[in-house]
């Protein structure tokens, strides 16, 4: 029997096992083990009907329970075909638990009248349920906006340079996600007077790394200047490798920037690296290529290298 207000008891006293599919219903349609979910009857009702129309287990129906605690809107919306709709849509529950918890808006708005609408418009657009279910997460009142402001957010997306169906499509649109166009014209004429980037430039950089119409000015212009003045980049090379400038400063760029100096200015490097191919290779293949074959050579090396990503940068990198 379950406490009072509390979590429901095994058989021995302990809590039942979250992990094992809902037994039969009783004759007030409560299934023994759901006794003490702390929601109103015929709230609880409809979440039980959800369970067992949609073959929830234990664990999942109390992750939705929390969120049925208002009677009167289930009495006038059941959640059992909006699961129906959307467990298939995201791909698994936890898919969609992950989104609803950002947009909460999912099991109360309008299926038919709204979020159908908007999940058949992006669907048109090459978006899968995943895409979908990832921009609920970024930008959860995707689904429970007017379609014709998602359709705006589209063509927004489409004057970056992405088109629909491409695999960068589903990055532009979370990046131009309730901006306005006024905001959107104000970061192009910034990307193109801090960076010296003409028309051209500025669309090749944002149809490869679109999110940069989130990133702070401030962060950008100091990986920018770092860039240009420290590693000797040119502006427009940027421009056609924009994605360079979504990485930290501090954390990658600076250390990553002084080991190549280092393996160069000793004649360490077996082979021309380019300091785009070394700053966007994964902190495994860093440390693999340019900083464990020269242990020997250089024994001090991933050690300094390990300071310079924590901020610690060491005035020179030693040999012993």
């Amino acid at each position: 029997m379950a406490r009072k207000g509390g979590e429901p008891r095994g058989p021995r006293g302990g809590q039942a096992d979250l992990g094992q599919p809902i037994a039969a219903v009783r004759p007030d349609g409560v299934p023994p083990e759901c006794v003490g979910f702390r929601v109103y009857k015929s709230a609880r009702q409809i979440v039980l009907r959800t369970a067992l129309s949609a073959g929830l287990l234990r664990r999942e129906l109390r992750c939705i329970t929390p969120g049925v605690e208002d009677t009167r809107r289930f009495r006038r919306r059941s959640i059992v075909p909006k699961l129906e709709y959307y467990l298939p849509l995201f791909g698994s529950f936890d898919s969609f638990l992950r989104a609803s918890r950002r947009a909460c808006y999912l099991l109360s708005s309008d299926l038919n009248k709204v979020v159908k609408p908007n999940v058949m418009f992006l669907q048109e657009c090459g978006l899968g349920g995943c895409d979908i279910a990832k921009l609920c997460v970024s930008a959860p009142r995707m689904l429970g906006n007017k379609l014709e402001s998602v359709q705006a957010m589209v063509a927004h997306a489409e004057g970056l340079g992405v088109p629909r169906g491409s695999g960068m499509f589903k990055i532009a649109l979370q990046a131009v996600a309730f901006l306005s166009e006024e905001k959107i014209a104000a970061k192009v004429d910034y990307l193109k007077k801090t960076f010296s980037w003409s028309d051209a430039e500025v669309v090749v950089a944002l149809s490869m790394a679109p999110m940069l119409l989130k990133r702070s000015k401030d962060i950008l212009q100091r990986r920018f200047e770092f860039l240009v003045s420290e590693v000797g980049l040119e502006s427009g090379y940027i421009a056609h490798r924009p994605v360079i400038l979504y990485y930290s400063l501090e954390g990658r760029i600076k250390p990553r920037c002084h080991v190549l100096k280092f393996l160069k200015e000793n004649r360490l490097l077996d082979r021309d690296w380019s300091f785009y191919t070394a700053v966007n290779r994964s902190e495994k293949y860093f440390m693999k290529k340019c900083i464990c074959p020269y242990k020997e050579a250089a024994p001090h090396l991933a050690e300094d290298y390990a300071a310079a990503c924590r901020g610690e940068m060491p005035s020179n990198f030693r040999f012993t």
